[in-house]
């Protein structure tokens, strides 16, 4: 890590708490932050004060943005300089790589993509640091890389199964670290991304949240108590054999009417090619069937009432409070809103309560977001329950 940041490390699990708390909530007068972690006056000083004189934590001016750290009244609300740190943050796909450049509070204040024209797993490693080189010259003070990657990861630092890139038992965090000279945390993409809705984003302050993500698979992540439960399931093709339609479609990815089969986008275009011998982009599909094209419009009613009940089932047995609908598929909102919102409708109770679903269309620099907020958990303040 940078030179600076090393004195961050370790936290106990009081300073952590503390330093978590004033990173997703802050600015936070000493008052609320001891009420919301339920402190006393005198816990709250032992545990805020190594954090101030390390510089992890501020003491902001009443009113405005944090200063330099200071002397001050006790009523001074305390806050985090979301620029003392810079972190870098990648997503891997089969044929591109997606880096940004995130402060402490995971704002995005660069971006850099290259493509990948090899899987070799040393080859990727160069690729990732020479990105890391070039976003470093205009960000000095790195303190960690991220990487987000579609697949089974290990102890955050081997990608133990990754179907895209033809990957077993691949140490990529420590080829990384040996080419960077960072310490670097691998995980599962959805998994990153769930991390970041859930500190920074849309499930932010809730106790009970869901990520279904559409893409080149289906994505599902669930926090509990504010955390996110991990699963297996989630880094293992998730979907493929999650049944909506027995009798829907078979593809080659996924089991006859799983959620993989009628949903994610490699499926759909599959669907189209095979009945109609034309190879449309997605977003011409969504097009055709927008403008009542029969065969486009079939599948993507089949698509758009599968998404329904889907989000029904997550509904009914996990009982969310929200339901965030991200990745690259969710143009199907766009086209087929009242049929999935109906399909909704239609599976759950007459007197439940309505799902509180709201829907993102992230590109690949938001899941490479979500890899740099791992680094920030677990480089920064050592969350690695996290």
């Amino acid at each position: 890590m940078t030179a600076g940041s090393d004195n961050w490390l370790p936290l106990s699990p009081g300073e952590r708490s503390v330093a978590i708390e004033v990173l997703v909530n802050g600015p936070l007068s000493r008052a609320e932050l001891a009420r919301r972690l339920n402190l006393s006056a005198g816990s709250l000083t032992r545990l805020t004060k190594p954090l101030i004189e390390s510089g992890l934590l501020v003491e902001a001016p009443d009113g405005g943005a944090p200063g330099e750290a200071r002397q001050g009244r006790p009523s001074q609300p305390l806050d985090v300089v979301a620029e003392s740190r810079f972190f870098l943050g990648f997503k891997v796909t089969e044929d591109m790589v997606y880096g940004v450049v995130t402060t402490l509070r995971s704002e995005i204040v660069a971006r850099h993509d290259r493509p990948l024209t090899t899987h070799d797993p040393g080859e990727v490693a160069d690729l990732l640091a020479e990105m890391a080189d070039e976003l470093a010259r205009s960000h000095p003070g790195l303190a960690g890389i991220g990487i987000g990657v579609g697949g089974f990861v290990q102890d955050r630092a081997v990608v133990g199964e990754s179907p895209f890139l033809n990957w077993r038992d691949i140490p990529l965090a420590a080829l990384v670290e040996e080419r960077t000279g960072l310490p670097v945390v691998v995980e599962n993409d959805v998994a990153a991304l769930v991390e970041a809705e859930t500190w920074f984003g849309a499930g932010r302050g809730l106790d009970r949240f869901v990520v279904l993500t559409i893409g080149a698979g289906i994505g599902y992540g669930l926090v509990l108590g504010g955390k996110r439960v991990p699963s297996e399931g989630e880094d293992r093709a998730f979907g493929r054999r999650w049944i909506l339609d027995p009798n829907g479609p078979l593809t080659p990815d996924g089991d006859r009417g799983s959620a993989v089969s009628l949903l994610a986008i490699p499926s759909i275009r599959y669907q189209i090619r095979a009945a109609t011998g034309g190879d449309h982009t997605y977003e011409e599909i969504l097009a055709l069937a927008a403008a009542g094209e029969p065969m486009p419009a079939r599948v993507v009613d089949e698509a758009a009432r599968a998404l329904g009940v889907l989000v029904a089932h997550i509904a009914n047995f996990a009982m969310p409070q929200k339901i965030l609908l991200a990745g690259e598929g969710v143009g199907l909102m766009d086209v087929a809103r009242n049929t999935v919102q109906e399909t909704i409708r239609a599976r759950r109770h007459p007197l439940a309560t309505p799902v509180d679903l709201e829907t993102r269309k992230s590109d690949f620099h938001d899941w490479a977001r979500g890899a740099a907020v791992l680094a920030i958990q677990v480089l920064v303040l050592g969350a690695a329950d996290a």
